[in-house]
């Protein structure tokens, strides 16, 4: 055979390049085609909304966010009369506009969703566009980022977050912090304290670099529940397409807790991963990142002892498959729970060295007492108790509220450990348990928040799930969305904002299964919609 010559290589060398680059121009224009031909399908209409509401947010914001008490980059943009008066109506106007768009884009990627229409990487790509814009948004329907820097800077200055308030380290910083928390010590973990004090450190005293910077923390939270949603609800026999729009492209998540900058996004994020990775069989591993959830926020602590029912029940499998008999029960849980609970020592004694703080978070949580509001059943129940007895008798809200959190403490505990044994025989019943708990710890909690409701629907979506409870969690979840006011005050004790929140929350919730609900339209738009007006649809399955 005859050698090649140097300018026959370079030849076939570049055809071969041209034939690549061939490829890859055809594999773009495909892939832009897809693109476009979502775009003008009803999904994309959909997507499009939902950045148009994640905008006017965004602009809206400006003025009727929680906005901070004096803000001279406003004034140096000539944007500050946003903040009154008909501007500040303007501005209201535009963040409830954009909340609704956001919300009816999301029902109608809904009804797509659950048809089989949508896939989950274009999920994916509708959550970057939905998200881009409230990356830029001043905190929305919460000061708690604020609170966030201001505990940061308690860290890099010196003080312990654990024993002392914001108060005590006064600056541009506290002077954002809503009053009630001013004197309160920090309840989050120690990693989520080294994550602010690393912000502020950058930052200084900067509250427009500080927010941003807290987004962008969050954001790996946010990466991780969309890595892991699906795969768990493929575990669970859910539909993951179905999922992630419920648990992921939700306005109750990504306005609340991306627009409000809350660590539940990184707390959820290192949970469910780490529950995804325990069913892999990558135990420790899993282990590992649900103890850097708890070193965010404790809540997460709620996965780990479901664990270690996991990892026991892979043993069992690991054992019948090599043909051995099944392992001691007592002696399988005492290796198990021994390793786990040895890894979280270690990694939480880690965290908690390098921040030079101590466990103090852990009585730090019972600050939130300091919240009032009836979306926990210990502030219904004191409610119910003084407005029924008023008649007769003089009880005040704070003295009942004592004993109904109390009761209802008592009940969490009981269920938390009820829920353990129960759900211990396979690794579905583990993740079942898992969301016990976590809807346990909502519901009993001495108070609750809107977004921590985010905790257990993160879990919840992956299961299969019929066209009732699909309904009813579209309601639920546009309900919370919207009892709270953009600037982060309480709209429950409104009775008009209350009574509205349920209208569109029904709306939306009939609107997932039904056009037109309210019967606006003429007739039926052709064939662009896949649910009938009947509405009803079997269980969701795998996808």
């Amino acid at each position: 055979m005859s050698t090649p010559t140097p300018s026959t290589r370079h030849r076939v060398r570049g055809e071969e390049l041209k034939t690549m680059a061939s490829a890859d121009g055809s594999a773009l224009r495909v892939r832009a085609r897809s693109w476009a031909d979502f775009v003008r399908a009803p999904e994309g209409h959909a997507a499009l909304l939902g950045v148009l509401g994640a905008v006017l947010i965004t602009f809206g914001g400006f003025g009727a966010g929680s906005v901070r008490r004096e803000d001279p980059l406003l004034e140096a943009l000539f944007l500050s009369w946003l903040r009154f008066g008909h501007g500040q109506w303007i501005s209201t106007v535009l963040v409830w506009g954009g909340v609704i768009a956001m919300i009816t884009a999301w029902v109608r990627l809904g009804r797509r969703t659950i048809a089989g229409d949508v896939s989950v990487r274009c999920l994916i790509g509708v959550c970057a566009a939905w998200v881009t814009p409230l990356l830029v948004a001043v905190p929305m329907f919460s000061r708690d980022a604020y609170s966030y820097l201001a505990q940061g800077a308690l860290l890099r200055d010196g003080f312990d977050p654990y024993a002392v308030g914001p108060v005590v380290n006064p600056g541009l910083l506290l002077d954002n912090v809503s009053n009630v928390w001013t004197t309160t010590t920090a309840p989050y973990g120690p990693l989520f304290l080294l994550i602010a004090q690393g912000i502020t450190m950058i930052s200084g005293d900067n509250v427009v670099v500080g927010t941003l910077l807290l987004r962008l923390v969050m954001l790996p939270g946010l990466v991780l529940t969309l890595w892991a949603v699906p795969r768990l609800a493929r575990y669970l026999g859910g539909s993951a397409s179905v999922a992630v729009w419920l648990a992921v492209l939700n306005p109750l998540v990504l306005v609340h807790l991306i627009g409000g900058v809350h660590n539940e996004v990184l707390m959820v994020g290192l949970m469910t991963a780490g529950l995804v990775l325990a069913l892999e069989r990558k135990h420790l591993a899993g282990i590992a990142l649900v103890s850097a959830g708890v070193a965010v926020k404790a809540t997460a602590g709620a996965a780990l002892p479901f664990i270690v029912w996991i990892w026991m029940a892979h043993r069992r499998k690991q054992a019948a498959e090599e043909g051995k008999p099944p392992p001691n029960p007592f002696t399988s849980f005492v290796r198990t729970a021994g390793a786990g609970a040895g890894l979280f020592v270690a990694i939480f004694g880690a965290v908690s060295f390098a921040a030079g703080v101590g466990l103090g978070w852990m009585t730090a949580l019972s600050g939130s007492a300091k919240i009032i509001n009836w979306l926990s059943l210990p502030t219904i129940l004191a409610h119910i108790v003084t407005v029924g007895t008023s008649w007769f008798a003089d009880l005040r809200l704070t003295e009942v509220l004592g004993v109904t959190r109390t009761i209802c403490g008592a009940a969490m505990v009981a269920i938390a450990i009820a829920a353990w044994w129960r759900f211990r025989r396979t690794e579905r019943d583990a993740v079942l348990g898992t969301l016990v708990v976590l809807v346990a710890i909502v519901v009993l909690s001495p108070a609750a928040l809107p977004w921590y409701y985010s905790w257990p629907l993160a879990i919840a979506a992956c299961f299969p799930l019929g066209a009732r409870t699909l309904t009813v969690l579209v309601g639920l979840s546009t309900w919370l969305m919207l009892v709270f006011n953009p600037d982060g005050s309480i709209g429950l004790y409104n009775l008009a904002h209350v009574a509205v929140a349920t209208l569109v929350a029904l709306v939306a919730a009939r609107s997932l299964y039904t056009i037109d609900p309210l019967r606006l339209r003429s007739q039926r738009p052709p064939g662009g919609d896949a649910v009938s007006a009947s509405g009803e649809r079997p269980p969701v399955g795998a996808a």
